[in-house]
Order: C-alpha cells, then structure tokens, then sequence
C-alpha cells in the first residue's frame, strides 16, 4: 500500500508536460476534420455521373419509393 502512496504522491507533485502547446492539439485536429470534410465533399453528385445506370433504375422502379404514402394500398 505505501509504493502506491508513494507513485501516487509523486505523480501529483511532477504534473505532465504536454508534449507541446495546447492550440496545436486544436490545429491538429482542424486539420483532420478537414481533410475528411475534403473527402466527404468528393463524393458529392456520385449518382448522376451515371444516366445510364440512374435511368434503367428510374426505369425498373417506383420513382418515389413507395406506391402510396397514405397506405390505402396495404
């Protein structure tokens, strides 16, 4: 029980440093969700760069999703 006090008592007394200034933490993680926000913006109209695909399925299904919103077909 005393080493535990004592790794304890010196953990309190010396605090840790940080390895170096909290902004660049901030700076750090702004540039990641940067570069994920560039990614996920790629990605945008993927579906329409293909008609051909976009209309046979336009073709082959209901254009909405559903047959009838209000459910009198159920």
């Amino acid at each position: 029980m005393s080493v535990l006090v004592s790794v304890l008592a010196e953990a309190v007394d010396h605090p840790m440093e940080l390895p170096f200034p909290p902004i660049v933490f901030g700076l750090i993680a702004a540039v990641i969700f940067t570069a994920l926000a560039f990614v996920t913006w790629s990605y945008r109209n993927v579906a329409n760069r293909h008609p051909q695909k976009s209309a046979k399925y336009a073709a082959t299904h209901d254009v909405h999703g559903h047959a009838d919103r209000t459910g009198a077909d159920h």
